[in-house]
């Protein structure tokens, strides 16, 4: 929670993102080491989603390390966690290290967001008191507000069922029949507490296994945070309708290349699909020959090329600004061939890169004739996209 929400939000992971799952020492905020260790096995290089199937804790550190603790405490005060405090900000953070730790409720409310799409709704346990005539005296009046984007939540939810389906998954005994299941487990050190938070689209639940006086936790098995989430969580779904997550608005999902962890071409034979926000989807794979998926590539060559121009027009207004009044609308002039030239430029560039690779037959007629007529397309192209830019600012 403290980790692949934000980390996901502020586009610092996605979840084919690699890490090195080794035993790691690492310098805290305090300047003093911090030497996690896992619970189960270290597995090397691994992908954000293996690491959330069997919770593995070193890539966790490593993320939140980019992320900063600071920004991760943002985000959970905006998911109602309220026991935050200045010596939270460290790396052990990622883990659930935190000064006075989080209540079950509060946690509740936290990956209720995630199932809401987004949308933090204050845990409440009634929605209005009656007087004895049936007089409505106090309504409930919950907080409310979106934290992410139902594009960040839907893929928070597909990796967080990685622990229930996955062949290594730390919550396997968590599914239900039917319904599309997202759950973490946690273990806190010397095993004092043991937790077990999830939802489907119909509830969210969080069991906390522990003593009130701190003490080892004994058990056979799986665990009784786990074994108390599924019982009640599997009853209570037994007579609802079968039910998955529904896919947002600006995901992707696409074939991967096992091998090179990108997206996959016609010459990738061992791919398996994954989500992505658009805009964070990873360049096509360069280890196997074989023709580029035509969406992906399409938009990836525009997006760089309004990327470029828009880089270029800041450049050249910090110059403006720079320099003297009176050069003023020379440079503006200057600002406006630039990105003519530029444009220009990049098009034809990645358009030659395009038509450098096989295409199938029924597409070689076209591409011959977007060819010749390059020029004029490349500049309606600059002015759209110009256009596209003027309105995003």
């Amino acid at each position: 929670m403290a980790v692949l929400v934000p980390a996901l939000a502020e586009k610092v992971i996605t979840p084919v993102s690699t890490y090195e799952d080794t035993l790691t020492t690492f310098i805290d905020y305090n300047q003093e080491e911090y030497s996690p260790i896992n619970y189960n096995d270290y597995l090397g290089k691994i992908t954000v989603r293996r690491a959330v199937e069997s919770s593995q804790n070193i890539p966790f550190v490593k993320i939140i390390e980019e992320l900063t603790p600071t920004t991760s405490i943002q985000y959970l005060k905006k998911m109602g966690i309220s026991t935050l405090n200045e010596k939270d900000e460290n790396l052990a953070l990622s883990l659930g290290g935190l000064d006075n730790g989080i209540s079950p409720l509060e946690m509740a409310g936290a990956y209720a967001m995630i199932a809401n799409d987004g949308v933090y709704i204050e845990p409440t346990f009634y929605t209005k008191i009656l007087d004895n005539s049936g007089k409505n005296v106090l309504n409930s009046k919950q907080k409310s507000g979106r934290v992410i984007s139902e594009a960040v939540a839907f893929v928070t939810k597909q990796l967080l069922t990685e622990p229930v389906v996955g062949n290594n998954g730390t919550a396997t005994y968590c599914s239900i029949p039917g319904m599309e299941v997202a759950a973490k487990t946690g273990t806190t050190n010397e095993d004092y507490d043991r937790w077990l938070c999830g939802f489907t689209n119909y509830y969210t639940a969080v069991t906390w296994f522990g003593f009130d006086l701190s003490e080892p936790i004994r058990y056979h098995g799986n665990n009784p945070a786990g074994i108390i989430w599924s019982n009640v969580m599997t009853q209570i779904h037994k007579k609802l309708k079968n039910s998955d997550f529904a896919k947002a608005k600006n995901v992707e999902n696409l074939k991967i290349c096992r091998k090179s962890l990108k997206v996959a071409n016609s010459g990738c034979q061992d791919t398996f699909t994954e989500y992505f926000i658009k805009g964070t989807t990873p360049e096509i794979c360069t280890i196997h020959q074989g023709n580029a998926p035509k969406n992906v590539e399409n938009t990836n060559t525009k997006q760089k090329i309004k990327d470029t121009v828009k880089n270029t027009a800041n450049s050249v207004k910090t110059e403006i600004n720079q320099r003297p009044e009176e050069s003023i609308p020379d440079i503006k002039q200057s600002q406006e061939e630039t990105n003519d030239v530029l444009v220009a430029n990049f098009v034809e560039e990645e358009t030659k890169k395009e038509n450098s690779l096989p295409e199938e037959s029924e597409n070689q007629t076209g591409n011959e004739n977007s060819n010749q007529n390059l020029e004029s397309n490349n500049i309606e192209t600059n002015d759209n996209l110009m256009e596209e830019i003027e309105n995003e600012e």
